[in-house]
């Protein structure tokens, strides 16, 4: 099984190359389409309570009750969950590219049934939207480890972190595409069709071509992921499911040719073997198809189970709290309250999340993972307790500012740690045969923590006083209680952190423990071909 051995060790030492950086386009354009189809639905969910939850007796806005705020805010998380575990499980089984255009596709259709969401009564277009946005999250979820797995059975191993961290990365760019594109539909809107605040004429506040603008919002999603179709298409099987998975080394040879330039690929395509050595290893292959263990094996347990356990940290996805660097809702009509959440997004992701990912780029092949996963969850934490502490200091007026400075603190350590470094590591660390699956659960189990947070945060962010709380909510145990909450969930992953390796600078096979296979197998072989009785 030599012959396996170098095709992928050839990937392993081969140089930085055009094709890897296309391959982070491809698969980072669905990264892109994920982060804005996620965090697009915060910039338009003030708008659908003005316009479908209007109410005329009302100081305040219309504003979507709280089950169907929750719904429409986390129902695209329970898809994600779903389509990570799904799809993740269906890469190891049928291989990475042909589940990679699934995926693409599931997007596509359902972002653009998102925005044409329909019905005669408010409750029907958010049936509708949730039903949408519940089928986009799966196509979502199955895009988290497949990207990653080809990215990562993609690169050589000194630069393999960055480039599965540049294909998240690509998620930053997403969410300040989605604040733009908000900002230019809200602007467009406020422009052509200007209306007064509420508390001036509440009615007119919302104009009836304001239900045109959260859709194309939504809709504008579809367009990044149809632009990358053709190309996920054209890309091949990744050459470590091919020999490893698939048995097939001298197809997964032939397939790495035709995309990299790795002169000792193109010297293993020239040298044909002989009919009984491809005979012997079609017989090894069987053997050591037989033995390999299972995900839920007492041996995965024994290699893996700690790293499994590692990874799926409840990373808590942080929610916009109730700040308020926002003017009141009843002093804005609806385009100016929905293009003023748009700038503050677009602020916070210029300002933390972009530079946040980026670092991650930069660094994770330098410090390491565990380092940067470290120290994300202990400067998350500081900061959190930095805005729980003093948080009445925080929400007086003239402090606002430092507030949000603080706040886009969390965002950028948060994608320079955690955020980052939990999609990386999955998809190095274990066996080729149940990667996309492992990573799969990693990933859901982070989201998990973004469906309490989407569900949760919102009742639980609410004022203690019950005259205080947003019309429909219960008590809560309020934002400042809440950030220490958070603070909180952050320890939890500083510890978990321990549980996981170090995987800067190894080849994926020796990572996963699959080179001891390798070298087992002969080992063993030649010990049942020795004679056992000495007079033959």
């Amino acid at each position: 099984m030599a012959h396996d051995h170098k095709v992928l060790d050839a990937l392993d030492a081969a140089k930085t190359q055009w094709y890897h950086f296309t391959a982070v386009v491809i698969a980072g354009m669905g990264f892109f389409t994920d982060a804005y189809d996620l965090f697009s639905i915060s910039l338009v969910t003030k708008l659908l309570g003005r316009v479908y939850y209007f109410n005329p007796n009302s100081n305040t806005p219309g504003s979507l009750p709280p089950n169907v705020s929750a719904a429409v805010n986390g129902v695209a998380f329970c898809g994600t969950l779903a389509g990570q575990l799904f799809f993740g499980w269906l890469g190891d089984k049928l291989g990475r590219k042909k589940v990679y255009g699934m995926t693409l596709m599931l997007m596509v259709v359902s972002c653009l049934a998102s925005g044409l969401s329909f019905g005669s009564t408010p409750n029907a277009v958010m049936a509708t939207l949730c039903f949408f946005r519940f089928w986009l999250g799966v196509g979502i979820g199955g895009d988290y480890p497949l990207s990653a797995t080809i990215m990562s059975e993609y690169a050589n191993k000194r630069t393999r972190g960055a480039f599965i961290a540049a294909v998240f990365a690509m998620q930053g760019f997403g969410n300040l595409t989605g604040g733009i594109v908000a900002i230019v539909v809200s602007a467009a809107f406020k422009s052509r069709f200007d209306a007064p605040a509420y508390k001036d004429d509440p009615a007119a506040s919302t104009v009836p071509q304001a239900d045109y603008a959260w859709r194309i919002v939504l809709m504008f999603g579809a367009i990044p992921a149809l632009l990358t179709y053709y190309w996920r298409m054209k890309m091949p099987e990744t050459a470590r499911y091919t020999a490893l998975v698939a048995k097939n080394a001298k197809q997964a040879t032939s397939d790495m040719a035709r995309v990299l330039n790795v002169d000792e690929l193109a010297v293993e395509q020239q040298k044909p073997k002989p009919a009984e050595e491809e005979e012997e290893e079609a017989l090894e292959r069987r053997r050591r198809r037989e033995e390999e263990y299972g995900l839920f094996s007492r041996q995965f347990a024994r290699r893996h189970g700690l790293h499994l356990v590692g990874t799926t940290n409840l990373f808590q996805k942080d929610i916009y709290a109730a700040v308020n660097w926002l003017p009141k809702a009843e002093t804005m009509n609806a385009m100016e309250e929905m293009l003023r959440i748009s700038r503050a997004q677009t602020l916070v992701a210029l300002c933390g999340t972009i530079p946040g990912y980026w670092f991650t780029v930069f660094f994770v092949d330098v410090v390491g993972r565990f380092a940067i996963q470290l120290g994300g969850f202990f400067f998350m934490t500081a900061f959190m307790l930095g805005l729980a502490v003093p948080y009445h200091h925080w929400t007086t007026p003239g402090h606002h500012v430092g507030f949000v400075v603080m706040y886009a603190f969390t965002f950028f350590f948060a994608n320079f740690g955690p955020n980052s470094t939990t999609f990386v590591v999955p998809a190095e660390i274990f066996p080729a045969r149940l990667r996309s699956t492992c990573h799969g659960i990693s990933s859901a189990a982070g989201k998990c923590g973004a469906i309490v947070g989407s569900f949760g945060f919102l009742y639980a962010a609410q004022s203690t006083d019950p005259a205080k709380t947003d019309a429909g909510y219960p008590p809560g145990i309020g934002v400042r209680n809440s950030l220490f909450v958070l603070a909180g969930c952050n320890v939890i992953g500083f510890l978990f952190t321990f549980l996981v390796p170090e995987s800067k600078g190894k080849s994926l096979e020796e990572l996963s423990g699959e080179n001891e296979d390798e070298e087992a197998a002969p080992a063993q072989s030649n010990q049942q071909t020795v004679p056992t009785d000495l007079s033959e």
